[in-house]
């Protein structure tokens, strides 16, 4: 396969029939590293993964959500490609306190601290979990860093600015102000970027999920991806809606704490139809902005 063929990481079926694209099967690992993990078995997974990637390959596919914290061995293998920033399209920070090892909302502390990455911005978040009620749950130290920036909108973040911490929260009214300030961010500092796309930052009318969802249509991201032509290095796209019912309590009673509901056949169909269609569209506009 070439630089530009997508591939999936198959855990769940999910992404469905993909055409050009390379297939990983996973899916003896759904139940292991589906929402979190401990890093012992995060780290069996990367070995596992080095041994069945092919040595080039475009757009990452890896299903559902719950498998974002992905993305942190994926940057980790553009290492050798000098320095680049990480731009998320997410609703969540992803920046989370997860004692246990890794998880789909805990890896972006991770990646800020790998020093070839020279900022992460996170886009779109409109989650409660950056507001003052969570603030104790996010990480910190890559805020004070200055190597993590959270763009959002209908959270009240003023605690930050009361931590020192008013740089690293840019605050905007909706979605339209909000790309426009984060287009203007990426032509006035211009570097090599890995794109990483988790589809619970679109409203439900661009793109159903079974995560709580923010509110950045299609044509925001159209607008982002554009702004970083030339420039993307790697890419990934998560947030496809799959059903799956855990064997493991801690992670039924985690994914039910934070919203997950299961969801009927009959609307999974039409979800994920809707879904793939956008994937066809995001691939095309990514492999027009790569380098």
């Amino acid at each position: 396969m070439s630089k530009r063929d997508p591939l999936v990481l198959d855990f769940d079926g999910s992404v469905g029939v993909l055409p050009g694209a390379a297939v990983v099967p996973l899916g003896d690992w759904q139940e292991a590293i589906r929402f979190g993990c401990t890093l012992s078995t995060f780290g069996k997974l990367r070995t596992h993964l080095d041994a069945h990637l092919p040595p080039e390959y475009g757009t990452v596919l890896m299903g559902s959500g719950d498998y974002h914290h992905l993305t942190w061995p994926l940057v980790e293998r553009q290492r050798g490609k000098g320095s680049f920033q990480l731009v998320v399209l997410d609703n969540h920070p992803d920046n989370m306190r997860f004692p246990w090892g890794i998880h789909c909302g805990s890896w972006v502390r991770k990646v800020a601290l790998l020093p070839y990455v020279s900022h992460v911005h996170v886009v779109g978040i409109t989650s409660g979990d950056i507001g003052a009620r969570h603030a104790w749950e996010n990480y910190l130290q890559p805020l004070r860093a200055g190597k993590l920036t959270y763009w959002c909108m209908d959270v009240d973040v003023s605690w930050a600015s009361r931590l020192g911490l008013a740089d690293a929260f840019r605050r905007h009214a909706d979605p339209d102000a909000l790309t426009m300030a984060f287009v203007e961010q990426l032509r006035k500092a211009p570097q090599s970027t890995y794109l990483s796309i988790d589809k619970d930052a679109f409203s439900v009318d661009t793109a159903r999920t079974n995560w709580d969802q923010g509110r950045i249509e299609e044509h925001h991201a159209m607008e982002i991806i554009q702004a970083l032509r030339g420039r993307v290095i790697a890419s990934d796209i998560n947030g496809e809606v799959s059903a799956y019912a855990y064997r493991t309590w801690w992670k039924r009673l985690l994914s039910g704490m934070d919203g997950q509901e299961a969801v009927p056949q009959s609307e999974l169909d039409a979800w994920q139809m809707q879904q793939r269609a956008l994937n066809t569209r995001l691939l095309t506009a990514i492999a027009a902005s790569s380098v």
